[in-house]
């Protein structure tokens, strides 16, 4: 007869165990994969729902994506990596198509949510008829914090409750009601009445809600009556319009807009394909055109003087403390570089509270026009952020400088080079070498450095017949006032189209460095 030993029994537990372990985990893994497939699913669906197809279809791969990855086992290294793919693909990667897309259509101010959604609200929309009855109200508040109204008829005495989406209910078929000696409820069941002190923020939270249906329902028009409302408007797919029902007028659709005859417009629009509208309109329209290349051109000017003015200041202060021989050496480098440990957006303030003209050290004794003059207000930008960003050259070139090898200067010196000599063949050379591609990154910041230029002017002084443009606004910040800075409503499709433009721009000059770059890297195996 067989005798199992200890080891074998316990063995054979700690196999059931695992067993057991595994099994609670696969089904934990899969409830916990259902949930986010589900949410996934159930947040395409709503927005499928609401028209927006493009995000729709962002959730729907997403959710068939994290399937594939979490059941196939050929897929199991994404597994690691799946959770950073989904993030990039919601939030840089959708961002960017989103806005490729924006850029092709007339998404602004009044065309700004989906088809179906402005068709839904514009079907929401009521109107009073004619000689339709005016209704006495009490206030009421459902248990669950929705709001009702009891509407008393006065020509018939006739009293009913009435909640939003539902048919009025007669006073007589309420069960529990109570009544007091005005004709008023004092008891609901399912509601309270609200005292008469809340009225007048009960319309303010109400405005516009009809209670009721559109057979028979009510809106608060004042403190103390209510009126009978229909539907204004309804969609006629047929015609692609919106008929108004009073007076039978078709609204047709025009590039998002439902406009009748005669011009008037129903709002809200939707935004609609428009091809090269956009970028044509940067080149042909005179609002546009003439304060896009102005600020265009500075864009490159202040972008190419920042780091040209950084990088002078940065490599002098550099060499001068990289000296062996200079006193307090650690102390001043600590000093130079506080600039870099305050946060942009004081610093920024403190420069503009300086130059002040009333109230500014600088700006009381010598104010050429700091904010006003468009040439000093680009010279006063162009000095905040040289204090700005001198600190980090002066790092990255102080780094470089030290690990130039000191053999090479005193082979210069036993071959008669001086200093002037030493420092164009050796040390610039090496140093563009190092620090080039930071060189070229900085740029790129500069090129979109939005918060500098918004701080210190918010882009101004305005540029005369340049609509939101300013005289010290760069690509970026022009494309900022467009998209949400306008006082005459705002052009996301514009912003996107020009946006595309800054990403071309910046590609490009970032190609064209690197080669440089590459140039430089030929130069330095010569020296």
């Amino acid at each position: 007869m067989a005798v199992q030993t200890a080891g074998e029994t316990g063995g054979r537990k700690a196999s059931r165990f695992s067993e057991e372990g595994s099994t609670l985990g696969l089904i934990l893994k899969y409830a916990f994969l259902a949930i986010v497939v589900g949410f996934l699913t159930f947040s395409g669906w709503q927005l499928l729902q609401d028209g927006s197809y493009p995000f729709a279809a962002t959730f729907f791969i997403t959710a068939l994506f994290i399937t594939l990855v979490y059941v196939r086992r050929t897929t199991v290294p994404l597994r690691w990596i799946a959770p950073g793919l989904i993030f990039l693909i919601l939030f840089q990667l959708y961002p960017v198509v989103f806005t490729v897309y924006t850029a092709f259509t007339n998404y602004s101010t009044g065309r700004n949510v989906e088809k179906a959604v402005a068709i839904r609200s514009i079907e929401n929309q009521t109107y009073v008829p004619e000689g339709a009855p005016t209704f006495n109200w009490t206030p009421l508040q459902a248990d669950d914090g929705t709001a009702a109204i009891w509407v008393i008829n006065p020509a018939t005495n006739e009293a009913f409750l009435a909640v939003p989406d539902q048919e009025w209910v007669p006073a007589s078929d309420i069960e529990g009601l109570v009544l007091g000696a005005d004709g008023l409820p004092t008891t609901i069941p399912g509601y309270t009445v609200q005292a008469n002190n809340q009225r007048f923020l009960f319309v303010s939270a109400n405005q516009g809600i009809t209670f009721g249906t559109e057979e028979q329902g009510a809106q608060v028009t004042s403190s103390t009556e209510a009126k009978e409302t229909r539907q204004k408007y309804v969609y006629d797919e047929a015609q692609d319009a919106v008929i108004d029902v009073a007076t039978g007028t078709p609204y047709v659709n025009q590039e998002g807009i439902f406009t009748s005859a005669e011009g008037q417009i129903v709002t809200p629009g939707f935004p609609v394909n428009v091809g090269m509208e956009n970028f044509t309109k940067i080149l042909t329209d005179p609002a546009f055109r003439g304060p896009f290349f102005q600020i265009f051109i500075w864009t490159f000017v202040w972008a190419f003087l920042s780091v040209l003015e950084t990088f002078i200041l940065g490599m002098f202060l550099a060499l001068t403390m990289n000296s062996p021989n200079l006193p307090m050496q650690r102390f001043l480098r600590v000093l130079l570089i506080l600039p870099y440990a305050i946060p942009p957006f004081i610093t920024v303030k403190v420069w503009v509270g300086l130059l002040n003209p009333v109230l500014g050290i600088i700006g009381t004794q010598w104010n050429p026009g700091w904010f006003t003059s468009p040439f000093w207000a680009k010279i006063g930008i162009l000095m905040v952020n040289l204090w700005l960003g001198y600190p980090y050259m002066f790092l990255i070139i102080l780094g470089a400088l030290q690990s130039i090898p000191q053999d090479m200067y005193e082979a210069a010196k036993v071959d008669g080079a001086g200093p002037l000599y030493q420092f164009r063949r050796l040390t610039l050379p090496l140093l563009l070498v190092s620090i080039g591609p930071l060189l070229i990154g900085s740029f790129a910041f500069n090129f979109n450095n939005f918060a500098i230029i918004d701080l210190y002017n918010q882009g101004g002084p305005p540029m005369p017949g340049g609509g939101v443009a300013g005289f010290t606004d760069i690509l970026i910040s022009y494309t900022y006032k467009i998209a949400f800075g306008g006082t005459r409503g705002n052009d996301y499709g514009l912003a996107a189209a020009i946006s595309i433009i800054i990403f071309i721009i910046v590609g490009a000059v970032t190609v064209f460095n690197f080669r440089y770059t590459g140039q430089l890297e030929e130069v330095s195996e010569n020296v």
